[in-house]
């Protein structure tokens, strides 16, 4: 959170308490923060592709569920298109957070054990 590229033991505490206790909100909120790299407020396209490659090497092969796309480039501009809603070419905080609020599917993939995100 003080944004020096390391996280310190207090920083991870604070990730461990929003990921497990927080509001669907709040941790779409932190699952932003960890995807906004170089922290400028949004989300470009090369950063969403680092995302879904990474989701998918952590996950291994064969362990993603219903993939409509083969390769992970595909997938990750499948979902920057749908989280782009004003087709700027950056996917902002409140774009991020209301897209994944509105796909279950989308919670589910990015976010850490999406299983007590699920909106209700």
């Amino acid at each position: 959170s003080d944004g020096n590229g390391f996280i310190d033991f207090k920083e991870f505490l604070l990730a461990i308490d929003v990921t497990s206790s927080g509001t669907p909100e709040e941790k779409l909120n932190w699952a932003f923060s960890m995807y906004d790299v170089d922290g400028n407020g949004w989300i470009d396209l090369v950063e969403m592709t680092k995302i879904v490659q990474s989701i998918y090497k952590m996950m291994g092969p064969g362990k993603v569920n219903n993939i409509q796309y083969e390769k992970p480039e595909e997938r990750a501009r499948g979902i920057f298109q749908r989280m782009d809603v004003n087709g700027d070419g950056r996917v902002t905080r409140v774009e991020f957070v209301r897209t994944c609020l509105n796909d279950q599917k989308l919670i589910e993939l990015l976010t850490p054990q999406a299983e007590f995100c699920h909106v209700q």
